[in-house]
């Protein structure tokens, strides 16, 4: 290992020791080089942005095989000559070209070091094209799993997609695989047996025939997360609407398998519906210029940019089941609101490392019920979002470990929206929440955040001090709680189970009257002029209870 490296493992590990102080992350894990190459910004990455990608392959479904190049064009910001692009084995990196001479590759794993010969002269837009080609990794259990699905559909024709979120887009071609710099524009051209079709990111450039082979040339101009990347072959059917939206007509296309597009006419009625909803609540559809689509695939779906992907069997609820058990996630396909809720985050908005990936997942879980919300009222959402806590384990913080590709518990998404819930509580504007989520997006837009950011935006626009809630809920596995006793006409309240700081305000209901309490670590007295019969806290919160 050079110098720089041991610079940036020793960097990696200070960052984790100092959250360990603090007593906020208490989940240990053994990392290797392997983990802080693929996680942390490297110095053979932070020396150069991206601009562009033409990522043009082949996919070969008979053989399960991958090959072509992929052109990378990058601005320098400061003289280098060391280059990391990733790509994971079994896939092979066998050649780097800049100004047609062929470079050297240094392999350290999943990480190449390409040795650049050519003076690098920061402000200079250069280009170098690498080439790959392999069998990629099979996914298992997509989306989860990530690789590459190689599947045949009933009529016995290939039927293949990518998904990669968290093991990353370099599991099947060769590129900067950290989410810190999203390339500003892409063509992604495929190259597959004539019958099929492949559907990507962006809008249809172009399909040229070549020999029994079509090329499918997708231009996509916003900028895009490596793993948003996406290939979806398979013999598609296309349907089309233009939605009148906050920006215009937005085009909405559909590819779907040519024997389920009846059932994708009916089905799909539901996206102008969620573009409707989600403009209300999150501001105009942030790729208007790329166009929207959703597209069948073999596995449950994922939020791929432009290109959602959607495998949920044409039935509203997640695989026809209700997350909630409350009745209301069934009034919706699951797949079709929550993947494209990530239009606006995890696309729009995108964490910067995956350490912060409950920005992704707590708010796209939220935006379920805010979709309740629009057409079904407050209640409904409310009862929704509640009843997802069942779902919720505490085994872990919802933040990660930062600098080595890891995000933090599953409780993201669950816990991450009943955290959001109980914000919207503490504003008791729900128009105010409104416009805070919609300047959100106009703030963030197109860009890599971290939750520091996102703390300080909510604390700004909220006007309150977050700093402890989100330590809280962020960075522990404690539940508020509110210890009481009562008796007769007294009631003494306190928070347990707080970090430093912790003293968020409730609502509860006494007899039949409602108020605010404002409890903190100490014990708190209230006497009324009635004997206190009963004492409810309002649910819209998740805290916990206990009576002493």
């Amino acid at each position: 290992m050079n110098y720089r490296q041991n610079l940036l493992v020793l960097v990696s590990l200070l960052s984790f020791l100092s959250i360990q102080a603090q007593g906020l992350l208490t989940e240990k894990k053994n990392f290797t080089k392997q983990d802080t190459l693929r996680g942390s910004i490297t110095p053979e990455r932070e020396w150069w942005d991206l601009t562009y990608y033409h990522l043009d392959i082949k996919v070969d479904p008979e053989n399960k095989f991958i090959s072509g190049k992929n052109t990378i064009q990058y601005k320098v910001l400061e003289h280098d000559s060391v280059m990391q692009i990733d790509l994971q084995s079994p896939m092979k990196l066998l050649k780097a070209v800049q100004n047609g001479k062929e470079l050297k590759i240094r392999h350290d794993g999943n990480a190449h070091f390409i040795a650049l010969v050519d003076n690098q002269s920061p402000n200079e837009l250069n280009s170098l094209d690498v080439y790959y080609e392999g069998h990629p990794k099979e996914a298992v259990r997509a989306p989860w799993d990530g690789g590459i699905s190689w599947k045949k559909d009933k009529n016995d024709n290939h039927f293949i997609a990518s998904s990669c979120q968290g093991l990353g887009a370099s599991v099947w071609w060769p590129c900067k695989d950290h989410m810190y710099d999203e390339v500003d524009s892409m063509q992604i051209s495929v190259n597959v047996p004539s019958k099929l079709i492949n559907v990507s990111n962006g809008r249809l450039r172009r399909v040229e025939q070549i020999g029994d082979t079509k090329t499918y040339s997708w231009i996509v101009k916003s900028p895009i997360n490596n793993y948003g990347v996406n290939i979806n072959i398979g013999d598609y059917a296309n349907f089309s609407e233009v939605y009148d939206g906050q920006a215009g007509n937005l085009d909405m296309d559909y590819y779907v398998l040519s024997y389920n597009l009846d059932k994708a006419k009916e089905q799909f009625k539901q996206a102008p519906m969620m573009m409707k909803a989600f403009e209300h609540w999150f501001g105009q559809y942030p790729f208007y210029v790329d166009s929207f689509k959703l597209v069948e695939v073999p596995y449950l779906g994922m939020e791929h940019q432009s290109s959602v992907t959607y495998g949920n069997g044409y039935q509203n609820g997640y695989l026809g089941n209700d997350l909630s058990g409350t009745g209301w996630g069934l009034k919706f396909d699951f797949i079709i609101i929550h993947e494209a809720g990530h239009e606006w985050f995890a696309n729009n908005i995108t964490n910067r490392d995956a350490a912060d990936m409950w920005i992704h997942e707590g708010f796209t879980a939220y935006s379920e019920n805010l979709y309740l919300d629009y057409y079904f009222g407050k209640v409904a959402s409310a009862e929704y979002v509640i009843g997802t806590r069942k779902n919720i384990q505490n085994d872990r913080p919802l933040i990660g470990f930062y600098n080595v590709n890891k995000e933090g518990s599953s409780d993201m998404y669950y816990k991450g929206a009943n955290m959001l819930h109980t914000l919207r509580q503490l504003l008791e504007d729900d128009e105010k929440w409104r416009k805070i989520l919609r300047k959100m997006n106009v703030e963030f837009y197109h860009q890599t955040v971290t939750t520091q950011q996102i703390e300080n935006f909510l604390s700004k626009e909220t006007g309150i001090d977050l700093t402890a809630f989100f330590n809280q809920y962020l960075r522990t596995t404690k539940i508020p709680t509110l210890e009481y006793f009562i008796k007769n006409k007294t009631l003494k309240y306190r928070w347990t189970h707080i970090v430093e700081n912790f003293d968020m305000p409730i609502q509860i209901k006494i007899n039949t009257d409602e108020k605010w309490l404002f409890p903190k670590a100490e014990w708190n007295t209230i006497s009324l002029d009635s004997k206190i019969n009963t004492f409810e806290i309002d649910t819209d919160f998740y805290v916990e209870s206990k009576k002493q």
